[in-house]
This record gives C-alpha cells, structure tokens and sequence, in this order.
C-alpha cells in the first residue's frame, strides 16, 4: 500500500485490509490483556516478521463492530508519524462467524512500554533519556493535536520503545476527533485515573488537547520523582491530591470553574495553596517551570505541546540523548512485569505456608531441662566450651546475633533526584541488567539553538516524522494492563542552526 510522506496524513486506503486469515501468524506470547481483548507478539509466517496482535473483543457487543475499535481503525489509517504507533493491517479469524468472529489488529512490535521498562529491577533514568523520552512524546502529541485528534489516554502503559530507542503513542481506544472552538459535548469518562485532568474529574464535556497536556506532566513528574504524583483510589480522593499539590481552584485563578457540573460536590472546606514548587524543589529549575505550566489548574493556560518542545529544559545542558545511544534491555511490558510480581508473590506466600507447617529443628534450642535433675552434660564441639562455661561474644557483625536486623537503610532510587545539571547519571552497573555502558556522560555537541528533529515532517515543516508505527493496547476504561513497550524516536545531530522560534512549520 501506498503511504504519506513522514508526518502527512494518510489519506489512501488499503483494499487488502481484512482479506487475510489470522493463521497467517503464529502467536509467540501474550504481553497484554484488558477489557479490549489479548495482545500477543506473533511472527508472519510468509517473512518472519515479528509483529503484534490485538484480538477485538466482540463478546459483549450487542450492535455489531464496537464503536470504539472503528475509531481507533479509522484514526491510526490516518496518523502516520515515527511517534505514532502504526496499525499495519487488519487480520480475522477463519473460525468465526461474521457477527462474532475474531478480528486482530496487526500492529509493529515494540519491545517495551514506559511502565514496563521503569519497572525493571535497578532501572535508573538519567536526565538525557528523560529529556529524550519527553521530547519525543510531546512531537507525537503535537502531531496528534495539529491533525485534530485527541488521545485521551496518555499513561505509561501506552507509551511505547523499542530497542532503537523511538518512543510510539499507542492504544487509541478512546481516541476522537475534536474541532477547534471545544464546543462539542464529549465523555468525561476518559484518561485513567492517575493522570486524568481536574476539568474531567469536576464534570467538563467542553474540553481539548490540554487534557492531554495534563497527563503528559503527570508522567514527566513521574519520571523524575520516581513514582506517580496523584495515585488515587477514587475520584474524590483523586481531585484532593489534585488540590492539595496544585491549590484549590476559585474563580481568580482558574475562570468558570465554579460553573462546572461537579464543582460543589468537590469544592474544598478548606483553604488550599499551590505547593507544587515546595514539594518538587530538588527538580532542576528548567523542569520545574515546565512541570508548572503543564499542570496549571485552568485548561485555557495549560501549556501546549508545540510551546513545550521549546521549553528551555529541552535546550539546556544536559541535553536530550541520542536514543540510539541508549542501552538495549530485555523486551518488557507492563502486563509481563505484573505477571512475574504476582508469580514471586505467590511463591513467597507458598513458602511461607511451607514453612508454618513445617518449621525447621532449632540447633540451638538447649536440652529440656525437668524439675529437680540438673542438665544432661553436653558434648562440646570444636568450637563450643564446656558446659557452664561462658562463652564470649565477639565484637562486630560476625556473630550469629550480631548482624544488623531488618533491611538495609533505602536502595538507589531508579530515578534521577531532579534535572542534574552535570549531564545524568553514570551507569556502570547497567551491564549487569541487559544493558551495555552508560549514558549522560558522553559529550555533547556544541552547538546553538537548532531544532531538535528535522523540519521536514508535518506540512510547513513540521517535526520530522518516520514510519507511522503502534498499536493501542490498554482497555477503553482506566484499564491498568497496557499494551507494551514502544520507543523514541531519534534526536538525530541537531547541527541545524538559525532560530529555534523559525524551525516549526507547522499549522496552529
């Protein structure tokens, strides 16, 4: 099939779409379940191409083709980005009928998800791969956004890396169209939980691309500080975590809020102030800003992916690395990491059960002693005295009781403490977690304020695009089993000089 140039859109259609049986693929292994269905990684039979396969759930739809999957088809035939994920083609089940067949969506493989991989054993992220992974996320997004196309679901899951380093936008399940005036009615119930914006949780349908901008600073946050910043368990607990760090909306800093339809029923009964530069100040000062203008309160100031990628974080040392320069790791998905955390849990429990019922002899319980005789005379050892005798104990850690109880005072955090202006984290460790060398240290170009990818991507010049790839993986509600690992695309030499503010192209 004839494709668009990298970063136009694809407008022509595929006429082989859906000719071809699944059995065309054997399935290798399942990196990804939810209410969608299974994903699985598969190899093509004709070309040994490893790929990957999302089964169409039709289980429980009672008017045909879920609406959802058809927006999802439609959208991803559209987009063709290197940050996006590509949809390759559309496969069916021979053993179905038409009505409840399967039907899988052939995407490319990517080895890893964001979740998947920061979750791996000792992961630490240096601040060039943190500046790389970002940059590389809000061009996808702003392409996304320029062609009128909300995600919607932005998350770790969903975020895709291969080997090579290119990070993907996958899973457009609850993707949509959107116009420019925001006056559409659309669902509040998008974006899971931990990342969803607070005009969604105080009820707004009228809404745009700065939904997705608020996500984005949830996983910036996240990829700095280590964890997710708004873990909540329900609504209400989730838009006080929001308050709490980011102040409590009113209608001096945030306009109309009050007229929004949940804005009384999660209205504070206290004073709260904007604490998010308190509790983040070990951030580096160009993070920070940018973090603050990407979860500004008030949608309408909510920083835009466009104005993002000029950021000075992005432009100051350490700069964004090269992601072919980042280790390879083993393939990890959040589903596979999930999988092997319940297995050793489940062994843990067994082993602990195993041992509750059979406890080991102590050796060095001493002999029953019964009233009125006195103790059986033991034997001495090599290395134990005569009974009655006292032994010494020796000073130091060697001695049976001697050892320290409990764990060892906190490990190293796998996330950068903030933006470290010396150029990240040196890894000498890496190689012993499938990753070869370090990163953050090599020298960086010098170089002025060219642009941070090539200018011949979208129409105008936009950001340089590649092939469209992806494929969605997470479930259309707040589903937690994402798809799986996609990848960053390249920052490439960025020799281009001139004006930074001239490099972008593209349509506002």
């Amino acid at each position: 099939m004839a494709v668009a140039a990298p970063g136009q859109l694809n407008l022509r259609e595929s006429p082989s779409w859906g000719s071809r049986s699944v059995d065309c693929f054997q399935k290798l292994e399942q990196i990804g379940e939810g209410t969608y269905g299974q994903v699985y990684m598969a190899r093509e039979l004709q070309t040994g191409e490893i790929v990957a396969l999302k089964k169409i759930r039709m289980d429980n739809e009672k008017e045909g083709f879920p609406i959802t999957a058809i927006r999802e088809i439609k959208i991803l035939k559209k987009l063709h980005h290197e940050n996006v994920i590509k949809l390759k083609e559309i496969v069916t089940s021979p053993d179905g009928n038409k009505y409840k067949g399967g039907i899988y969506m052939v995407f490319e493989y990517m080895d890893h998800d964001l979740t998947g991989l920061a979750d791996r054993p000792g992961m630490r992220f240096s601040v060039p791969q943190i500046k790389c992974y970002m940059r590389q996320l809000l061009t996808g997004l702003h392409y996304c956004h320029v062609n009128q196309v909300l995600h919607r679901d932005i998350k770790g899951s969903n975020l895709l890396i291969d080997n090579e380093g290119v990070l993907k936008l996958a899973d457009f399940g609850l993707a949509r169209s959107f116009s420019n005036d925001h006056n559409g009615n659309l669902t509040n119930r998008v974006i899971t939980l931990w990342y969803r914006p607070p005009e969604l949780l105080l009820g707004s349908t009228k809404y745009g691309p700065a939904v997705d901008m608020w996500s984005v600073g949830c996983i910036f946050a996240e990829l700095l500080h280590g964890k997710p910043i708004f873990p909540g368990k329900d609504e209400p607990e989730q838009i006080n975590k929001i308050f709490e760090l980011c102040g409590a909306p009113d209608e001096s800093n945030w306009p109309g809020v009050t007229k929004l339809p949940w804005y009384n029923n999660f209205k504070p009964n206290r004073p709260m102030k904007r604490r998010l530069r308190e509790y983040f100040r070990h951030f580096d000062r160009h993070a920070l800003e940018l973090l603050e203008r990407m979860l500004t309160l008030d949608p309408s100031q909510r920083i835009s992916a466009k104005d993002a990628l000029d950021a000075e974080y992005f432009w100051t040392d350490p700069l964004p690395c090269d992601p072919k320069s980042l280790p390879k790791y083993e393939s990890s998905h959040e589903f596979q990491t999930k999988k092997k955390r319940q297995q050793q849990r489940q062994h843990e429990e067994a082993a602990k059960r195993q041992k509750l019922q059979h406890p080991p002899p102590h050796s060095r319980l001493p002999p029953i002693q019964q009233s009125g005789q006195s103790h059986a005379q033991m034997r001495p050892g090599p290395n134990q005295p005569l009974h009655g005798s006292q032994q010494s104990v020796p000073a130091g850690g060697s001695h049976h009781y001697g050892k320290p109880r409990g764990p060892s005072a906190g490990g190293p955090n796998r996330y950068p403490q903030g933006g470290n202006p010396s150029g990240g984290y040196s890894h000498s460790n890496r190689a012993s977690q499938g990753g070869g060398g370090s990163y953050g240290n090599a020298p960086y170009p010098q170089q002025g304020r060219g642009p941070p990818y090539g200018s011949s991507g979208m129409p105008g010049g936009g950001p340089r695009g590649g092939g469209a790839s992806g494929y969605g993986g997470s479930g259309p509600n707040y589903q937690q089993g994402g798809p799986y690992g996609g990848s960053g695309g390249g920052r490439g030499s960025n020799m281009m000089g001139g004006n930074r503010n001239q490099q972008y192209g593209w349509q506002q």
